[in-house]
Parts: structure tokens; C-alpha cells; sequence
């Protein structure tokens, strides 16, 4: 997607549903950082694809690994933020390890449909996601956006468990 914020949208909904098996700053990381390429790709206008390599399913597995490494040494500096937002979550290298693979792995599966140079499953030149109208691409913006929508609507239910259990004796 050329914009990345849209990508939080999945990545909050799906991190905030499933915080037993996903850790919240890695996968929303994931969910995004994919996007360092067209970026790179636009501010330096790179005679080389918009989403290129690290859109596919092997570039993203390498990005993945990276993040992993990364957030393996960094990730006790985000206890404090989600502290502060009520989410309780322990570090753990077996999450923070799925949840860069499935966080990457999303972002290139919303992209897919949309952009002809995407090649998930690279050295291979094609993508069996791609459709060619631009249906594809309104119905992904839309999922994204609604579930932006729905993932401030989970957070709330928890935001109010959270409270309602510091209240019962």
C-alpha cells in the first residue's frame, strides 16, 4: 500500500484479539516496515520496482529474521508504553519470532491483490494474487479501515475489563 498507516489497522485488530500468541510491538512493526522499500524506492527514485524483494514471501521471511534479531534486544524498552496502556504482555522470543514472520507475512498478502509488480513467491514472476480491477484494492482499504475501527473497539472492551478488575474485591 503506498501509505503505511493502513497496514495498522489488520496488525492492531489481530495483535489486540490474539495477545496470548502475538507480541503487540513486534507485530505492528512487522505490519509496516516492509514499506521501507517503496519508500526508499520513491526518495531515491531507484530504477528498481516499487515493491520489489522484500515484498515477497522470501524477502519478507529475511526482513522478518532481521526484525527478530532486533526486537529480541529492544523489545524491553516497549514494556513501559504498553504498561501505560493497560496491555500486560511478557517478552517472549517464541512470540516475537511469530509475530515478525505472520506481521510481514500480512502486509505482503494485503498488498498482493493490488500491485502488479509484487512477486510473493519469488525467483518466480507472477502473482496469482493480483486482480486487475480496482475492486481488489477498494475492499482491502476498507478492511483495513474497519479494522482500525474494530481494533479501538477491542481495545475499549479490554480498557474496561482492565478497570473493572482493579474495582472487584
Amino acid at each position: 500500500m503506498p501509505f503505511t498507516p493502513f497496514h495498522l489497522g489488520p496488525g492492531l485488530l489481530i495483535s489486540l484479539l490474539l495477545l496470548s500468541f502475538i507480541d503487540i510491538p513486534t507485530f505492528l512493526i512487522a505490519s509496516v516496515i516492509v514499506d521501507v522499500e517503496p519508500f526508499l524506492v520513491l526518495v531515491f527514485d531507484l530504477n528498481y520496482p516499487l515493491h520489489g524483494f522484500f515484498h515477497s514471501f522470501l524477502g519478507g521471511f529475511i526482513v522478518a529474521i532481521l526484525l527478530f534479531m532486533v526486537m529480541s534486544k529492544i523489545r524491553r524498552y516497549f514494556t513501559p508504553l504498553l504498561s501505560f496502556l493497560k496491555i500486560e504482555q511478557s517478552i517472549s522470543y517464541k512470540k516475537i519470532l511469530f509475530s515478525s514472520i505472520c506481521g510481514i507475512y500480512l502486509h505482503i498478502l494485503l498488498d498482493a491483490p493490488i500491485y502488479l509488480d509484487i512477486r510473493p513467491f519469488f525467483p518466480f514472476e507472477f502473482n496469482p494474487f493480483y486482480q486487475s480491477s480496482f475492486v481488489p484494492g477498494l475492499i482491502v482499504y476498507l478492511i483495513c479501515a474497519w479494522c482500525f475501527i474494530g481494533a479501538i473497539f477491542v481495545y475499549l472492551v479490554r480498557l474496561f475489563q482492565h478497570k473493572n478488575r482493579k474495582l472487584s474485591p
